[in-house]
């Protein structure tokens, strides 16, 4: 599929921090960007927000022609009922969301999880470029994935496959927000990599986050520095295991933890080492996202291309 020269898409990146509207024309690139705050009120509030932004980005448009709405959401998303749950979004439990925008702009809408469209994104016009099987990654607060096989996002039947985060990788190990046990990102979040660290008698302020840890390793704190390579063995166990079922040539990794450059990746790929040890895996590459915070916003409208 493709667009006509002048066309845009209209995307919208929704989360619990944050919701961000963008216009994004034929080459990925962001022509209008809005975003405000996500209001931890009532449902109307936070659509009142959605329709706010959306109405900005229809008048930047100025009357050029418009593909459609792409949107990434925090998950759990339903595509095929067109709702959204995010977990960050208390006050949304299966919320219209395709319905409500289309009725808005009288446009297709699409839906996609956030991480799906950040390895969109990355696809398109990032660091995943000229890979045809990729995981995108977001290593912060929390662990989300998504993924792009054959060149084009897989969903799976509800929308919400490559949920690396709640790949299991210490069968006993401490219980998961999931419900579940052993989940990567109960072992290497960023809230957890602090625990961790501070358990291990790293000794800092009350309010230190993983940012200060990040920032504590790269000085050679010695516990700092064994929290990412204990976080990142637990993320390579879930890349091996993911890349050998999906038979992957690439992991793109974002977020704040993902932040701390080689503090993780380097621990990273040496575990990777150790885990991925059939042929097909050993050119697996792990690399750092580009796009940043409008990697979601770009792969929203990437949607609309496959």
């Amino acid at each position: 599929m493709s667009f006509p020269a002048t066309e845009l898409t209209l995307t919208l990146d929704i989360g619990g921090t944050k919701i961000a509207a963008a216009l994004v024309d034929v080459e990925g690139r962001l022509v209008h960007r809005g975003q405000l705050p996500t209001p931890h009120a009532d449902s109307d509030q936070i659509w009142a927000t959605v329709d706010t932004l959306v109405g900005a980005a229809l008048s930047a448009a100025e009357g050029r022609p418009l593909r459609g709405v792409g949107i990434a959401s925090a998950g759990p998303i339903d595509v095929p009922a067109g709702t959204i749950s995010p977990l960050n979004i208390v006050a949304w439990r299966e919320f219209p969301i395709v319905e409500r925008v289309t009725d808005r702009t009288g446009l297709s809408v699409r839906l996609a999880g956030d991480v799906v469209c950040l390895a969109m994104g990355e696809h398109w016009r990032g660091a995943g470029q000229g890979a045809q099987f990729l995981l995108g990654m977001v290593v912060s607060t929390g662990i989300g994935g998504g993924l792009v096989l054959g060149g084009a996002p897989y969903l799976g039947r509800t929308g919400n496959a490559g949920h690396i985060g709640h790949v299991v990788v210490e069968p006993d190990g401490p219980r998961c927000a999931c419900g579940g046990q052993g989940c990567v990102e109960a072992l290497a979040s960023g809230p957890h990599l602090v625990r961790w660290a501070r358990a291990h008698g790293w000794d800092a302020p009350p309010d230190a986050d993983a940012k200060a840890l990040a920032e504590a390793a790269s000085r050679g704190d010695s516990i700092a520095t064994q929290a990412f390579t204990y976080g990142a063995n637990a993320i390579a166990a879930a890349i091996a295991s993911t890349a050998a079922v999906c038979d992957l040539d690439l992991v793109v990794i974002g977020g704040g933890v993902a932040g701390a450059g080689e503090v993780l990746f380097g621990p990273l790929r040496t575990a990777l080492t150790r885990y991925a040890g059939l042929g097909f895996l050993r050119g697996l590459r792990v690399v750092p996202a580009a796009l940043g915070g409008d990697a979601g916003l770009v792969g929203a409208a990437a949607l609309f291309r496959s």
